[in-house]
């Protein structure tokens, strides 16, 4: 059955097929993200969780958590249908390397149960705070870009900070491909593909 959705003022329908696609289609994108995300986030020294580059800006530990939870903020909100509170950040979590193993354990029990959703679930129209009323599976396109785009922000804190700057997508100045032999025979890790 096709769900009729009004989103930013236009009327639109998806098919349980369409969402289906788009689920198989975003989710080894959301996987190959989430290494890239975890990649940065765990990039932050211990004792630079406090650093902000101006005094406007989230400190690296605020950020990191902002990107991880809202994430799963997003992913769940597609499980459930809706879009509840965020949870603040667990005290035991005090630096980005903490927050990113915590993102990593949340993924991992989150996926699955993506992969698992019916046509019909993902085309379930869900409220985003009254700003849009999406499909489902609309969201995982949302919580990619919303990752993606605080990620790149909190890379841009690393060299400030005096930490080497990981390989997003292929290279960095810190992290050249290909790798020198002396690295390569440290890991056996391809570039994420893209």
């Amino acid at each position: 059955m096709a769900r009729h959705i009004i989103s930013r003022g236009v009327a639109c329908t998806m098919q349980p097929n369409q969402a289906t696609f788009l689920l198989d289609f975003l989710l080894p994108q959301i996987k190959s993200e989430q290494s890239i995300t975890k990649k940065i986030i765990s990039a932050v020294p211990p004792d630079k969780g406090g650093y902000t580059p101006n005094l406007k800006s989230r400190s690296a530990l605020e950020l990191a958590w902002h990107i991880a939870v809202v994430e799963m903020w997003f992913l769940d909100a597609v499980l459930h249908q809706r879009f509840a509170d965020t949870a603040p950040r667990p005290a035991e979590l005090r630096t980005c390397q903490n927050v990113a193993d915590w993102y990593e354990r949340n993924s991992v029990l989150r996926l699955p149960r993506l992969a698992s959703l019916s046509g019909e679930e993902l085309t379930t129209p869900v409220d985003f705070i009254g700003l849009r009323n999406d499909p489902a599976v609309a969201y995982l396109n949302i919580a990619i870009r919303h990752s993606v785009h605080h990620r790149g922000q909190l890379s841009t804190y690393l060299r400030s900070m005096g930490a080497p700057v990981p390989a997003i997508y292929v290279e960095s100045a810190d992290e050249p491909y290909p790798p020198s032999p002396e690295a390569a025979a440290q890991s056996a890790q391809r570039p994420p593909a893209f």
